[in-house]
C-alpha cells in the first residue's frame, strides 16, 4: 500500500479528484444512463435537436460526453480532452437549450459547466491515471 505522505495529500490534488469524481459521476449516473438507454432501446428517440444536426446525432454526442467522457473524467484518463466535449454539452444547455428558462432549470447546467470548466484549468492532478502514465 502507498505511504501517504503530505506531497501526496496535497490540497490541489484532492480538490481535483473530488471534483472529477463527484462531476463525473453525478453526469454518469444522473444524466448519461438515461441518454444511453434511449440512444440503444427499442423506443423512438425524443431528444431535442437544439444544433439542427438530427436527434439521433445530437443525442449520441450527448451520450459520448455525458458516459465516455464523464467515465475517463472520473478515473482522470485524457482529462482535459475529456472534458472539451463535457463543456460543449453543457454550454449548449445552459445558452441554447435552456436560454430564456428561469434560472432554476439553468443551475444544474451552469454548475457543471463551471466545475468542468474549472478542471480544464486546474487538469486532473496527482491522483489521476494521467499522472500515472505521464510518469
Amino acid at each position: 500500500m502507498a505511504k501517504l505522505t503530505k506531497e501526496w495529500l496535497y490540497g490541489k490534488d484532492i480538490s481535483s479528484l473530488l471534483l472529477r469524481i463527484v462531476l463525473g459521476l453525478s453526469m454518469f449516473y444522473g444524466h448519461g444512463l438515461g441518454k444511453w438507454e434511449m440512444l440503444w432501446g427499442d423506443g423512438a428517440i425524443q431528444f431535442a435537436d437544439p444544433l439542427g444536426l438530427g436527434v439521433t446525432l445530437s443525442l449520441g454526442l450527448a451520450v459520448f460526453a455525458e458516459v465516455i467522457c464523464a467515465l475517463m473524467l472520473v478515473f482522470g484518463l485524457f482529462t482535459r480532452l475529456a472534458l472539451i466535449p463535457l463543456i460543449a454539452t453543457m454550454a449548449v444547455a445552459v445558452f441554447i437549450f435552456h436560454s430564456g428558462h428561469a434560472f432554476a432549470k439553468i443551475e444544474l447546467s451552469l454548475i457543471y459547466l463551471c466545475g468542468f470548466i474549472s478542471l480544464l484549468f486546474v487538469g486532473p492532478g496527482r491522483i489521476s491515471l494521467d499522472h500515472i502514465i505521464k510518469r
